[in-house]
């Protein structure tokens, strides 16, 4: 699953890395090391731009929250419970099914930030039973430093109970699309602790490499099977992955110590 990650690149970067058209300057984030559910994100999305004449889609950098709320949706409620989609069934989920054939985005993240279980933890969580509390939190990134670019869904959520004219009569949300975890060794794996992305969770977030963004972000694509064909992860050994501090389970810390890597996990923790 994806339940935290770090994005540190601030809109100049991004708009080099995605080749962005337009982003507003009120819409700047500042760099987030601790990023939660419900927080404002940075997403990469193609779009015509409201009121313009041009209907031709827009390279936009926005600001969303994470936390999808479907349109159909009668409260918000539901924003915390889905921050993350699976990549297998995300086409047939009445909750996402519309958002994948139609508003697709990337979510820009130097990596992503999971707390190893033991075994027969991880075997409960994979069918949907209560684990017991997370331990050692790594921190997992391209191997080369490059974005992290997450596959990712947006919706638009229309709050009744509040005029047009009000700032938050509309909620443009968004969600992560995950997929099973990569069971071959890491590109670069910490000497005591896992050494493939299963053994640290069974789902990771769904990274898009390069090749696939404009394809990913077409709007005018919408056949399910098609973009199905866009769901299929990265080519393995391009991660890496390093035990940080377990101040990163506190959302309320936030700073670039939380990427500082450990010699091994923290005492008191376990792999």
């Amino acid at each position: 699953m994806c339940g935290r990650y770090a994005a540190s690149r601030g809109p100049e970067d991004l708009a080099g890395i995605f080749e962005i058209e337009k982003w507003e300057p009120e819409e700047t984030l500042e760099a987030d090391y601790n990023v939660a559910p419900t927080k404002e994100v940075h997403v990469v999305l193609d779009r015509p731009l409201k009121d313009a004449d041009d209907p031709r889609p827009v390279r936009q950098l926005r600001k969303l929250k994470w936390g999808l709320v479907p349109s159909w949706s009668k409260t918000p409620e539901s924003a915390f419970k889905m921050i993350n989609a699976r990549a297998e069934t995300v086409h047939e989920k009445p909750s996402y099914r519309r958002a994948f054939t139609s508003r697709r985005c990337i979510i820009p993240a130097d990596g992503y930030y999971e707390w190893v279980t033991g075994r027969q933890e991880r075997d409960l969580e994979v069918e949907g039973k209560r684990k017991r509390p997370r331990k050692q939190p790594y921190f997992v990134l391209p191997a080369d430093g490059s974005v992290f670019a997450m596959a990712g869904l947006y919706e638009f959520w229309r709050d009744s109970t509040l005029p047009d004219e009000h700032p938050q009569a509309w909620w443009v949300t968004c969600s992560v699309i995950t997929t099973e975890a990569e069971t071959t060794p890491l590109a670069v794996a910490p000497e005591e602790g896992p050494h493939t992305l299963a053994e640290i969770h069974p789902r990771m977030p769904l990274m898009l490499t390069p090749d696939r963004w404009d394809a990913w972000l077409d709007p005018s694509r919408k056949d399910p099977e098609e973009l199905r064909t866009l769901l299929t992860p990265p080519p393995v050994g391009r991660m890496r992955a390093y035990p940080v501090s377990t101040l990163v389970s506190n959302v309320r810390n936030n700073g670039p110590e939380l990427l500082k890597e450990l010699d091994g996990p923290e005492e008191g923790t376990l792999f």
